[in-house]
């Protein structure tokens, strides 16, 4: 497999001494460019403390994150800055992740402005109204306010915001898990297509295993900050070798 993404022997902690809480530990994971890679655990296994890792909200105690073959570790703030765009992340709330008294374009402008893309204002809506187009929205609703909106729009709201520094990664942290189910199947859809039309490669976490078998390639399975299983997502849910992949999947009703 050609990796965009390895995750090598990854080490989170929080704390010092005897208080150190070992949030992620010795993880290695591949993700393949333009593939949708499953992260499934409860909460409080250590996912989000791993997607943090990856794109440096949070430094690791040891262990290395590979992004086309460099080492991000010994990234200078160029470019540190520039992988920050080529991964991108998506927030489980599209309630607290837009600014309330922003319009939701000006909130993507900003983005544009910061990493100096486009040449003025003009070229930067023009690129909104693409954006929104993307994400299956009227480009005009680009001019409204965060609460004119639904949830799974806001969420589209969200994806357009993240696909605006043109990313070859998304870390999609519980995407859909705020959302009524209705809606998470559009969404779902909506990310599929991103994949398919732009080669577009995720880290879809989530704690949800119908979800998962909805949309992924493969699965990593987290449980207690350590990575205990991982393969093609049918074998893994159609023949788990964990006992912790086996309760979860008790606690899923139906596929």
């Amino acid at each position: 497999m050609n990796g965009l993404l390895k995750v090598e022997k990854l080490n989170v902690v929080y704390g010092h001494g005897e208080d150190a809480v070992h949030a992620v530990k010795d993880v290695s994971l591949e993700i393949a460019p333009g593939e949708i890679f499953g992260l499934v655990g409860e909460s409080g296994c250590g996912k989000s403390s791993l997607g943090k890792a990856i794109i440096r909200l949070k430094i690791p105690a040891s262990g290395k994150v590979v992004f086309k073959e460099n080492d991000v570790s010994k990234f200078n703030r160029s470019e540190l800055k520039t992988y920050r765009q080529e991964v991108q992340l998506v927030f489980q709330d599209p309630y607290g992740s837009l600014t309330p008294r922003m319009k939701v374009g000006n909130a993507i402008i900003d983005v544009l402005e910061v990493h100096r893309i486009g040449k003025n204002t003009a070229e930067r809506r023009e690129r909104v109204a693409e954006l929104f187009e993307d994400v299956g929205l009227e480009p005009e609703w680009a001019w409204r306010y965060p609460h004119e909106f639904s949830g799974g729009q806001r969420q589209r709201i969200c994806i357009a915001r993240a696909l605006a520094l043109k990313p070859d990664l998304l870390v999609a942290d519980e995407p859909v898990s705020a959302l009524d189910v209705s809606v998470q199947a559009d969404i779902l859809e909506l990310l599929e297509e991103l994949r398919a039309t732009r080669g577009l490669a995720f880290l879809f976490v989530s704690h949800d295993l119908a979800v998962v078998r909805n949309i992924c390639a493969r699965v990593a399975v987290m449980f207690n900050g350590e990575i205990v299983e991982t393969g093609p997502v049918a074998d893994v849910i159609d023949n788990p070798q964990h006992d912790y992949t086996r309760q979860l999947l008790d606690a899923v009703p139906s596929f």
